[in-house]
C-alpha cells in the first residue's frame, strides 16, 4: 500500500473516532441551546469548514436560524452567546408551492444533501442573500455543504449548513466528496440527538404547564389562599441561590445541579397538591359560623326575636319604657359582641370567651314556639375557638391535606431525576425538634430542600393579604416569628439565618407586599435583637 493511501485510511479511521466520540458526546448533552451550538460546532471542525448555520423547523413550515457561526468574520449568533440571530426565516413555501429557490429550503422538502462547489456560479439556488452578506462583511462565500437534519420518523426537523471548507494552508474550496458520507452520519446522530432533546423540553414544558394549572386551580378554589402555589415556589428558589452564593458557614459547600433545582421546583408547584381533597367549607371558612352560609345571620335574627318580646313586654305592662330601652340595649350590645367573636382572632382572651355560655344560656321560642338555648352546642364551640376560625377536627381535616400530597406525589411514576418531589412536597409542615406533621420527622429526617420549603411556606403565610382570619402581617412581625420559631425548634435556624442573610424578606416584600407593611427600619431591630410587640404563633 502505497504511504498516500496508508494516510488516507489512517485519515479515515481517526474520523470514525472522532465520529463515535461526537455522537457520544451528543447523547449526553442534557441543555437543548448547548446541544445545538456542540452540534454545529462539532461539524465545522469535522468538515474544516469556515462557517456554518443550524436551522430548526418550527410548525408554521418555517426554518428559523437558531445558530450562526463564521470563525473568521468572529461571528456567532444564537446558542450560549446570548445574542440571537436577527435573520428572517425562511418559508418553505409560497403561495403553497414548496420553495425550492433556496439551496436549505430545497434541503428541508427534498430531505437530500445538497453540496455546492461554487455559490456564485450556482444557477440552480437564489444565492442573492449570501452576494449581499459577502459584500457588507468583505467576504467570498464559495462552497456550501448542506444536510437535511432527519428524526427517528425520517422527519426533517432542520437544516445543517456548512460553508467553505478548508485546506491544509486555511485556504476555502470545495468540501470533499469522499467525507459527505460521514457528514452526513454525524448530522444523523445529531439529528436524532437533538429531536430527543426537544422532544423533552416539550414532555418537560407540559408537564410544567399541567403542574401550574394544578396550583392555580388549588388558588382559585379558596379567594383566601390564592396565589400562594404561586409565591411559595418564587420563595424556596430565592432561598436555594442564596444558599449557593454562601461562601462561608454551613451552606459554604452547598451546591444543587440544575437538574436537583428543576426537581425542587417542582415539588415547591406541587406542595399544597393535597388540597383538591380538602371540603371548601373547611378551606373557605372565614369566620367562626361560616359552614355553607355565615350563621351569624341566624344569631342576628334571634336577637331581632328576643327583642320583639321585650317590646310585648312594655305593651303588657310588664316592663317599663326605661327597662324596654336598657333591654333593648344590652341585646344590641351581646350581638356585637357575638360579631366580633365571630370574627377570626390570633388570640382571644379566656375572660371574652367565658362571657359566651351566659349568652348560650338564654332561652328564646322559635318558630314553632318551641323554647331552645339561644346557641347550639356547635355554635358555642365554633364561637369559643381562641384562635383563628376552625375546630380542632377542622384544623385536622386541613392538616390532612399534606397527607394525601404525598399520597396523590406517591402514586405518579416520577422520573429517576424526579425521585424526591414527594418527599420535598411532603416535608414542609414538619419540625425541626419532631412535633410537625405529618411523619414528626426531626431535622436530620428532612433534606436541606425540604427545610427551605418550610420556611417559604412560612414567611408567605404570614404575609399572606388574604386570610380570613386574619390581617397580613407588617415585615417586621412576620420576622419576628419567624425568628421565635427558629429559636423554638420550629424552623431550621441556620437556613432562617441565610434567609435573613440574603434579604430576601425585603426583597420579596418590595415586590409583593404593600407599601405600608414594609417597615424595614423595624425589620431590622427585630433581627437585632430589639423587642417588638407582636403576637407569636
Amino acid at each position: 500500500m502505497r504511504a498516500s493511501d496508508r494516510s488516507r485510511v489512517v485519515d479515515r479511521e481517526t474520523m470514525l473516532q472522532k465520529l463515535i466520540e461526537i455522537g457520544i458526546a451528543l447523547s449526553a448533552e442534557r441543555n437543548h441551546q448547548r446541544l445545538m451550538e456542540r452540534i454545529l460546532l462539532e461539524a465545522m471542525k469535522f468538515s474544516r469548514a469556515d462557517g456554518g448555520t443550524l436551522y430548526l423547523r418550527g410548525e408554521d413550515d418555517r426554518l428559523s436560524f437558531a445558530l450562526m457561526r463564521t470563525e473568521s468574520l468572529g461571528v456567532a449568533l444564537g446558542g450560549t452567546t446570548g445574542r440571537a440571530p436577527t435573520a428572517e426565516p425562511l418559508a418553505l413555501y409560497h403561495g403553497g408551492r414548496e420553495n425550492h429557490r433556496n439551496v436549505a429550503t430545497h434541503a428541508a422538502l427534498s430531505g437530500d444533501t445538497v453540496n455546492i462547489v461554487d455559490a456564485y456560479v450556482s444557477e440552480e439556488f437564489d444565492f442573492s442573500g449570501t452576494r449581499s452578506f459577502d459584500a457588507q462583511n468583505g467576504y467570498r462565500s464559495i462552497s456550501f455543504l448542506t444536510i437535511p437534519l432527519k428524526n427517528s420518523q425520517a422527519h426533517v426537523i432542520g437544516v445543517l449548513q456548512l460553508i467553505n471548507a478548508l485546506d491544509a494552508r486555511g485556504r476555502p474550496g470545495p468540501f470533499d466528496p469522499g467525507t459527505i458520507p460521514l457528514i452526513e452520519a454525524l448530522a444523523s446522530q445529531a439529528a436524532i440527538a437533538l429531536d430527543n432533546r426537544l422532544l423533552l423540553d416539550a414532555q418537560r414544558q407540559l408537564m410544567e404547564a399541567f403542574i401550574r394549572v394544578i396550583a392555580k386551580a388549588i388558588d382559585a378554589e379558596s379567594p383566601y389562599t390564592g396565589a400562594h402555589c404561586q409565591r411559595v415556589p418564587l420563595i424556596t428558589e430565592m432561598i436555594v441561590e442564596a444558599a449557593i452564593a454562601d461562601r462561608e458557614g454551613p451552606f459554604a459547600t452547598f451546591t444543587m445541579t440544575e437538574e436537583e433545582r428543576y426537581e425542587l421546583h417542582i415539588a415547591a408547584w406541587l406542595h399544597d397538591c393535597g388540597k383538591v381533597t380538602t371540603p371548601e367549607y373547611v378551606v373557605d371558612k372565614a369566620t367562626k359560623l361560616e359552614t355553607i352560609y355565615d350563621r351569624i345571620e341566624t344569631v342576628r335574627t334571634r336577637f331581632e326575636v328576643l327583642k320583639r318580646d321585650v317590646e310585648i313586654a312594655r305593651l303588657r305592662g310588664e316592663i317599663d319604657q326605661a327597662e324596654q330601652d336598657r333591654r333593648l340595649a344590652a341585646l344590641d350590645e351581646e350581638r356585637r359582641f357575638l360579631e366580633r367573636m365571630n370574627l377570626g382572632q390570633e388570640r382571644v382572651p379566656d375572660a371574652e370567651i367565658a362571657k359566651l355560655r351566659p349568652i348560650a344560656e338564654r332561652r328564646w321560642r322559635d318558630w314553632a314556639g318551641q323554647e331552645r338555648s339561644f346557641l347550639s352546642a356547635d355554635e358555642l364551640d365554633n364561637l369559643s375557638i381562641a384562635r383563628g376560625t376552625l375546630l380542632t377536627h377542622e384544623r385536622d381535616v386541613i392538616r390532612d391535606h399534606i397527607v394525601a400530597t404525598i399520597d396523590m406525589l406517591g402514586q405518579l411514576p416520577f422520573p429517576k431525576d424526579l425521585k424526591r418531589v414527594p418527599e420535598y412536597a411532603g416535608g414542609h409542615h414538619e419540625r425541626m425538634d419532631g412535633k410537625g406533621y405529618p411523619r414528626g420527622l426531626v431535622a436530620s429526617e428532612m433534606s436541606v430542600p425540604a427545610r427551605m420549603m418550610a420556611i417559604a411556606d412560612v414567611f408567605e403565610a404570614l404575609t399572606a393579604p388574604d386570610r380570613p382570619y386574619k390581617k397580613a402581617k407588617r415585615l417586621s412581625e412576620a420576622l419576628a416569628i419567624m425568628k421565635q420559631m427558629s429559636e423554638t425548634g420550629h424552623l431550621d435556624p441556620e437556613l432562617f439565618a441565610l434567609f435573613v442573610k440574603a434579604e430576601i424578606p425585603q426583597r420579596y416584600a418590595r415586590a409583593f407586599m404593600a407599601a405600608t407593611l414594609v417597615d424595614e427600619e423595624a425589620s431590622a431591630k427585630v433581627l437585632a435583637g430589639e423587642a417588638l410587640t407582636t403576637t407569636a404563633l
